[in-house]
């Protein structure tokens, strides 16, 4: 968990210490950097439905964005949002960096630790956050178990997107907003201090790993979460009861399952796909064809969908993950165009895929190579501009705000989406999932130079870096729509 663990313990009597002992006797910050256990209530790492989970102080962090995850995004948005003075804010990221804040504790409505000043003093901090009441988390449980993707989402830390979309359109609010992340420090500061600013950065990089903790802080632990979502599903599978009997789930007997064991014929077994795909048949044959048809061109389609159906049989085979069904259709002729181009095909196959999408070669080469980095997405990044609006904008600014230690951050200045180095060579653009893709200036025209990345700072690293890359992954996978005429 990226040196975070819920682990034991608060020390005084009311479980949460003091100001001035805070992290000796009551469980926080050891010079290793784990949690002591004192006399408190303390809760290990099995125990994940205690009312309290304690998350070890973490070391500290250089460059980078600060979190990695949307909802901990979402969560910094809240503390930005809430705080009056953006200097304390800034104040506060410096401190968790800097490895100031103790362990953490967390707990329904509550988040605690000790945070320490440069001079050495510490301060007790608190964010309060509102907990759901019994009918909200009805609310949100029922939406939860009515999807499986949902369920197995929070089972791998992952947190829905459409779970939370959902639970607001249904008068839930998940993640907090503005004024929901409320300060109380011993430093007496009225509105959040660099101490609590820096607990709720520190909270983001928990929230990374552990998403539940934001359901605790809500008001339950994971496994009365997982518990009540099991019961929901065991109700609605057995039309109402949760449990066998009557009117419960139907199904086989034990008995009878072991007693069809030597009638039932065994599985086959996997078949082994061949090394590679199969010859298309060959079209030149005496009989001319009809006007307006290639046979060459039909050749060269016939072998791409071979390859594809070849390449989706050895992945399912393998137990990965292929593409859903129908989405090979997804594109658009143009898109399918510089797929195929990307497939290296004959140079008579290239220049009719250019003409035929109204590109010039150099143009379709600048797609194939986009394309090689990534799809669909990427191609759009290169031919598409779009302008982000008021929100997008600002969490692009906050992501470039918080990618770079102060004084480090290069000098950008903005065009749409797209931000270009001071000095012209090296450019960042904005795609609108979010992601950042790298682009150098190459022979008078912008090129992309390797994947998108979350982190603005990464991507603008393969933009500068000496040398140029080689431009060639591998060729993604989409579906085909056929030649462009």
């Amino acid at each position: 968990m990226s040196g975070y663990g819920a682990t034991g313990g608060y020390g005084t009597a009311d479980g949460h210490g003091t100001a001035d002992g805070y992290g000796m006797t009551g469980g926080h910050g050891t010079a290793d950097g784990g949690v002591t256990t004192g006399g408190g209530r303390g809760h290990g790492a099995a125990d994940r439905d205690s009312e309290e989970l304690t998350f070890a102080a973490a070391p500290p962090v250089r460059g980078g964005a600060f979190t990695r995850t949307w909802w901990g995004r979402a969560w910094l948005k809240a503390l930005e949002d809430t705080a009056l003075d953006g200097r304390q804010v800034k104040e506060g990221r410096r401190h968790a960096r800097a490895g100031a804040v103790g362990a953490v504790s967390v707990r329904p409505g509550r988040i605690t630790a000790v945070v320490q000043d440069p001079d050495g003093s510490a301060y007790r901090s608190d964010v309060l956050v509102r907990t759901l009441a019994d009918e909200e988390w009805d609310r949100l449980l029922d939406l939860a178990v009515d999807s499986a993707g949902h369920i197995a989402a929070l089972l791998d830390h992952e947190m829905p997107p459409h779970l939370v979309e959902d639970a607001a359109g249904v008068g839930v609010d998940l993640l907090p907003g503005i004024g929901d992340l409320e300060p109380e420090c011993g430093c007496e500061a009225w509105d959040h201090c660099p101490h609590t600013a820096a607990l709720c950065h520190q909270v983001a990089r928990i929230l990374d790993e552990d998403p539940f903790a934001l359901l605790l802080l809500r008001g339950r632990g994971q496994q009365a979460v997982v518990d009540a979502l099991q019961a929901r599903s065991a109700a609605r599978a057995g039309g109402g009861a949760a449990t066998g009997g009557a009117g419960g789930p139907r199904g086989v007997s034990a008995a009878e399952a072991y007693a069809l064991r030597d009638i039932l014929p065994p599985l086959p077994a996997v078949p082994v796909p061949d090394a590679a795909p199969g010859e298309p048949p060959a079209l030149d044959t005496e009989t001319d064809p009809e006007p307006g048809v290639e046979p060459a061109a039909l050749e060269f389609l016939a072998a791409d969908t071979a390859a594809r159906a070849h390449r989706l049989l050895t992945e399912l085979l393998a137990g990965r993950p292929v593409a859903p069904a129908g989405s090979a259709g997804g594109l658009s002729v143009a898109e399918d165009a510089v797929r195929l181009a990307a497939g290296r095909p004959p140079a008579w196959v290239a220049g009719r895929l250019a003409s035929g999408t109204g590109r010039s070669r150099a143009e379709l080469d600048a797609a194939t190579r986009a394309w090689r980095w990534g799809g669909a997405a990427a191609l759009a990044v290169l031919e598409e501009s779009w302008t982000p609006d008021g929100p997008a904008l600002a969490v692009a600014e906050a992501w470039l705000a918080g990618a770079w230690e102060d004084g480090e951050a290069p000098e950008l200045s903005r065009s749409g989406a797209r931000w270009t180095a001071s000095g012209g060579r090296a450019q960042l653009r904005l795609g609108e999932d979010g992601r950042w893709w790298p682009y150098r200036l190459v022979g008078g025209g912008w090129v992309p130079v390797g994947p998108a990345d979350r982190d603005p700072a990464a991507a603008f690293t393969a933009a500068t870096a000496e040398g140029e890359r080689d431009g060639e992954p591998e060729e993604t996978n989409a579906g085909s729509r056929g030649l462009s005429q």
